[in-house]
């Protein structure tokens, strides 16, 4: 399944590299309860669904984040500067599931939403 959406901030995806790292996600996604270590980009959160190791890595665009112990394999992106929309900022999660229980399905919308709130209450780095 995949979850979208759209944040209403302008970046470019060196910013979203250099703000997004695992150290910090619990700024960003209010889904996110707490890190509880980080080591470049590895470590391990505490969120939503429990506690998981989470992997990072730069992509074309911004970022992608996975929860490689997750029964559901959960991964998410954030990206900017690609089509068909350049401008905008998109958060995009999967799982590896056709469907699910609708109360699991409500809880990814809301860390989706979440991300969304976060990015556009804290990311300052517009492009100019």
């Amino acid at each position: 399944m995949e979850f979208f959406a759209l944040a209403s901030l302008q970046t470019d995806p060196e910013t979203l590299q250099r703000e997004l790292g695992v150290a910090h996600l619990a700024r960003w996604c209010a889904s996110i309860d707490s890190v509880l270590e980080h080591a470049g980009d590895q470590g391990r959160i505490y969120c939503v669904w429990g506690e998981f190791a989470v992997h990072r890595e730069a992509i074309r665009g911004g970022v992608r984040f996975s929860l490689p112990g997750c029964p559901n394999a959960l991964a998410w992106t954030i990206t900017t500067g690609l089509p068909p929309e350049p401008e905008a900022v998109v958060i995009h999660c999967t799982i590896n599931r056709r469907e699910h229980d609708p109360d699991f399905i409500e809880t990814i919308e809301a860390f989706v939403d979440d991300w969304r709130r976060g990015l556009e209450s804290g990311l300052t780095d517009p492009v100019t």
